[in-house]
This record gives C-alpha cells, sequence and structure tokens, in this order.
C-alpha cells in the first residue's frame, strides 16, 4: 500500500515538473510584447519611445482611437508595432483585444494603462455622457484591460496603472477626474498583493500636472473650466515617464515623478481631507 502510494505520488509530481517544462519551453519561444493604451499622444506616446530605447520587446501593442497617429508612432522607434485602434470606453474593444491575444498567444511583459482623460468644471454641469466616459475609461477600461492581459504575463511581467496625484485627495472642480484615479490608485495597490506570489509587478503612477501634453487642453473644454485659474510646477511627461518607468523596473508599489507628487503624497497621509480642500481653494484660483 505504502509502494502504491509512493509511486502515485512520483508520478504526480513528475507530471508537475513536466507541465512545468513544457509552459517554461512555450514561454521562452513565445513573442514577448509591451502592450500600452492612450499610445496616440502625450504620456501614453512618450512610454512607447522610451521602451524602445531602453527595454526589448518583441513588439510593442499600441491602442488609441487615432489610428493616423499610432501609424506615424512607428516613424520614431526601431520596434515593431502593432496598431489597433481601439475606443477603450467600447466594451467590443476589449474583446478584439483579448481575441488578438488568443491569437497571437504573445507573454506580455509590460502593460501600460495610460489612456484616461479628466474634465475641469462644476460637476452638476457635466453631461452624462462626460461623467459615463471618464469612469469608463479612468476605470473599467484599465481594469478590463489589466483582466485580459494577466493570463498572458509571466513571473518578472510589470503593470503600470498611470493615476494622478488627484489621487490623494478630493478635488472640488476637478471631482470625477479625482474619483477614479483614486480608484485606480486602490485598485493597484491591492492587485500588486494579489500578484505578489505570481511575481508580477504593479506600479501605481501618480503624476502631477504635466504640461505639454493634451490633457490640460481637453480637460479645459468644458461649460466654464475658469474654475482652475493655472497649473503651476507643471512636469515634462519625458522626466514623468522616465522616472515612472525606473521606479517600474525598481518594484516600486507607487511612483511619484516629481518632487511635487511626491510631496502631494506626503501631505495627503498627513493631512485631513477638509485641510486640503481648503488649500486646494485657494491655490486654483491663483
Amino acid at each position: 500500500m505504502v509502494t502504491l502510494i509512493f509511486y502515485a505520488l512520483y508520478d504526480v509530481r513528475v507530471v508537475e515538473i513536466f507541465t512545468a517544462r513544457i509552459l517554461e519551453v512555450t514561454m521562452s519561444n513565445s513573442l514577448r510584447i509591451a502592450v500600452i493604451t492612450g499610445a496616440s499622444s502625450g504620456i501614453g506616446g512618450e512610454f512607447v519611445r522610451q521602451i524602445d530605447c531602453e527595454e526589448h520587446y518583441d513588439e510593442i501593442w499600441v491602442i488609441a482611437r487615432r489610428k493616423d497617429r499610432l501609424e506615424a508612432l512607428q516613424e520614431t522607434v526601431q520596434t515593431m508595432l502593432r496598431v489597433m485602434p481601439l475606443d477603450l470606453t467600447d466594451k467590443d474593444a476589449i474583446k478584439q483585444y483579448g481575441a488578438a491575444l488568443a491569437e497571437t498567444r504573445p507573454v506580455i511583459g509590460l502593460l501600460i494603462n495610460a489612456a484616461g482623460f479628466g474634465k475641469i468644471g462644476k460637476t452638476e454641469d457635466m453631461s452624462l455622457e462626460e461623467c459615463d466616459n471618464m469612469i469608463d475609461l479612468n476605470c473599467r477600461a484599465a481594469i478590463d484591460m489589466t483582466q485580459a492581459s494577466l493570463p498572458y504575463m509571466d513571473t518578472g511581467s510589470r503593470i503600470m496603472e498611470i493615476c494622478s496625484t488627484a489621487a490623494f485627495q478630493p478635488f472640488q472642480y476637478l471631482n470625477i477626474y479625482a474619483a477614479t484615479k483614486a480608484f485606480l490608485l486602490r485598485y493597484s495597490r491591492a492587485l500588486r498583493w494579489e500578484l505578489i506570489p505570481r511575481g508580477i509587478i504593479v506600479t501605481a503612477v501618480c503624476p502631477y500636472w504635466v504640461k505639454d501634453t493634451e490633457f490640460i487642453g481637453t480637460a479645459k473644454k468644458t461649460k466654464d473650466s475658469s474654475y482652475i485659474k493655472s497649473f503651476p510646477l507643471s512636469s515634462k511627461m519625458k522626466s514623468v515617464v522616465a522616472i515612472s518607468l525606473h521606479d517600474s523596473r525598481m518594484g516600486c508599489a507607487v511612483s511619484t515623478p516629481s518632487p511635487v507628487s511626491t510631496l502631494h503624497r506626503f501631505f495627503g497621509k498627513v493631512f485631513p481631507d477638509s485641510a486640503l480642500m481648503s488649500i486646494w481653494e485657494g491655490l486654483r484660483r491663483v
């Protein structure tokens, strides 16, 4: 009886080792890719350019609505791009992405969810469509992309969820955007713990205002954007991307890629929300 149990356990162990070896060989022969959403402009496009220079992938899958911008991006990088013109507020887009993964069966070494937008103004002045699109793109799309990608990730793979310092406190007149980024930050922190056993690193990137992207211009296209007068001490996207990529490689849970964003995170931990909102009430008028 003991002998039978021994051989049974031995056979199970052999199968486990054999299966693990097959998976290892399969993974080693698979296409290794990076996936970047919001890649047609701003931070997303800069991630593509810097990853092309600093990391090695067989392909970078670039996702955004504007196909012409994505195609033009190929001229600026050496790595082969797979252009996927998808509107991530449409649930069918995630299905198309999932189908491409199932067909290609790559190993995703890096996922960057950089797609997102915000709107400045009174919440009551926002259209229902604007509110829903912010929540869909900033929250649901990031989660859906992550969920679809996880089965194709391996030990050492990384996920970068692009949040914001707006996640560190409530922001009147940037209300819904700040709430979506707070959600994404909490999601990222918890997901990081869940994926530790798999050796997958999750980093929440929380930049301050970035002046040389389309974000501020888009945010101001509202009924009344005068509620935020200026954007002092704004960062530049090259430094934001470079620092956040470094932090991701170092395995940081949260990346605050500028002195202002680092201070903001500290203040968010020390001061109550009411105090921070009072300070913001003064700063937004400057």
